[in-house]
C-alpha cells in the first residue's frame, strides 16, 4: 500500500507474475498473499496453497499462471477425465463464436464477467479484430486477474478492467469506469461463460442473469456457458469432491443440468439453435463435432425484448 516502508516479497511465482504498480491503487499484499480493499474493508483474495479454478483453467491450457495446489488437483482430475483439456479449448472457441455472432448482431459494447485469467483469444482481441472500436469491460472478484488484465491492457483504450462481484450489478454497471466505457442506453452483450459455476444457489444465480436483463437496453444480448453433470454425473461429482478436498471451497459441490441451464434464460428470446452442447453451437459446415461425453458443457444466447 503507498506509504508503507516496507512490504514482504510474494510468493515464488512462475514466469509471467507482474508486480502491481504504486499507482494501482485498492490493493496490497499481506502475509504473502495479496489482500483487496473495497470500501474501507478487506478480504483475502489470493491463497497460492488453494486449488483456484481460474488457474486450474490455465494450466489445462498450457499456461504458466498456476501453482502447486492447482496443478495437484488438477492432476488428479485428469485421472478421472482426460477430457478436460478439450472442454476448456472448446469453451475458449465458444466464446470466440458468441462474441464474433454478437458483432454482426451489431453489439459493439461488451461486458464479460468472471473473465478469469488473460489468455489467447480473449473477448476483446475477437470482438476489435471484428469491429474496431468494440469497447469491453472484463470483471473478475479476483484481484490477482484483475491487476494481470490490466498489465495487458494498459494501452488499449477500448478495454478496462474492474475487481467487483458479478452478483452486484449496481455496482459494477455503476462504476465510473464502465460507465465511461459502456453506453446502456444501447444493446451490450453480457456474456456469463462458465462464471455461473461460481454461484451454486439456483436462485442467486437466476437472480443475477435477471437483474443484467433487465438494467441493459432491448436488443442486448446475454450469453450464457456452464458445464453440466447430465452427461457423465458419476464423474462430475467425484470431480467436485476432489475440488472441495483441494480447498477450493463448496462451489463445485453439484453442477447444474442442461435443465437448470436452459431456465437461466427466463425473460429472453433464445437465439437459434438454443441451449445445446457447445460443439453444437452454430458449428462450421462439415465440422466434426466431439460429443456431449467428451464436451459436457451448454451454452446459449438470448435477446432481451421488451
Amino acid at each position: 500500500m503507498p506509504g508503507r516502508s516496507a512490504e514482504p516479497e510474494p510468493p515464488p511465482r512462475v514466469e509471467g507474475y507482474r508486480r502491481p504498480h504504486r499507482h494501482e491503487a485498492g490493493c496490497t499484499r499481506r502475509n504473502g498473499g495479496i489482500v483487496a480493499e473495497t470500501g474501507g474493508t478487506e478480504r483475502l483474495g489470493f491463497d497460492p496453497t488453494v486449488a483456484n479454478y481460474a488457474r486450474m483453467f490455465d494450466y489445462y491450457m498450457g499456461g504458466k499462471d498456476n501453482f502447486a495446489a492447482d496443478r495437484e488437483a488438477a492432476r488428479r482430475m485428469l485421472e478421472l477425465a482426460p477430457e478436460l483439456p478439450l472442454i476448456c479449448r472448446e469453451g475458449r472457441r465458444h466464446v470466440a463464436k458468441v462474441v464474433r455472432y454478437l458483432v454482426g448482431a451489431g453489439i459493439r459494447q461488451f461486458i464479460d464477467l468472471g473473465c478469469g485469467l488473460p489468455t489467447v483469444g480473449n473477448v476483446h482481441e475477437v470482438a476489435q479484430a471484428a469491429a474496431p472500436g468494440s469497447r469491453v469491460v472484463y470483471v473478475d472478484n479476483d484481484p490477482v486477474v484483475v491487476l494481470h488484465s490490466q498489465a495487458l491492457l494498459e494501452q488499449n483504450d477500448d478495454t478496462v478492467v474492474i475487481e467487483a462481484d458479478l452478483r452486484d450489478t449496481k455496482h459494477v454497471l455503476g462504476h465510473p469506469r464502465v460507465k465511461e466505457l459502456v453506453d446502456l442506453t444501447r444493446p451490450v452483450g453480457v456474456l456469463l461463460h462458465y462464471t455461473l459455476l461460481m454461484v451454486p444457489d439456483e436462485e442467486e444465480a437466476a437472480r443475477a442473469v435477471a437483474d443484467y436483463r433487465d438494467a441493459v437496453a432491448p436488443g442486448s444480448h446475454i450469453a450464457i456457458s456452464h458445464s453440466v453433470r447430465d452427461p457423465r454425473p458419476d464423474v462430475t461429482a467425484k470431480l467436485a469432491s476432489i475440488y472441495r478436498d483441494s480447498g477450493g471451497g463448496p462451489q463445485h459441490g453439484r453442477l447444474r443440468s442442461k435443465a437448470d441451464v436452459e431456465r437461466l434464460f427466463a425473460g429472453l428470446r433464445l437465439v437459434e439453435p438454443g441451449v445445446v452442447y457447445i460443439p453444437r453451437w452454430r458449428p462450421e459446415p462439415g465440422e466434426t463435432l466431439p460429443g456431449p461425453e467428451t464436451v459436457w458443457s451448454v451454452g446459449g444466447v438470448g435477446v432481451v425484448e421488451r
